[in-house]
């Protein structure tokens, strides 16, 4: 017999405001909201691989429409230094 992945439980407490968050982006999804606070977790925590790989999706989310003319180097390069900052405290 196969171990699920998921062999923790823990219980957390949430103010109204931010489990009526977690609520609305669960019913958005069509996701549980224990499935919407791990993916909260592994965004806030993810290893360097799955960083690197979000990184890489949104880019190319960004590049993805070959008809819009794209931003130079430079404009790229402050944009994503921006948001980096933006991020980082």
């Amino acid at each position: 017999m196969r171990m699920s992945a998921l062999e923790r439980r823990f219980q957390i407490l949430l103010d109204q405001e931010r489990y009526a968050l977690v609520e609305r982006e669960a019913a958005r999804s069509g996701r549980s909201v224990a499935a919407v606070i791990r993916e909260a977790i592994d965004l806030r925590f993810g290893s360097e691989v799955t960083v690197r790989a979000n990184a890489a999706t949104a880019f190319l989310a960004a590049t993805a429409d070959p008809r819009e003319p794209g931003e130079d180097w430079a404009e790229s390069k402050a944009a994503m230094d921006a948001e980096l900052a933006r991020r980082v405290p």
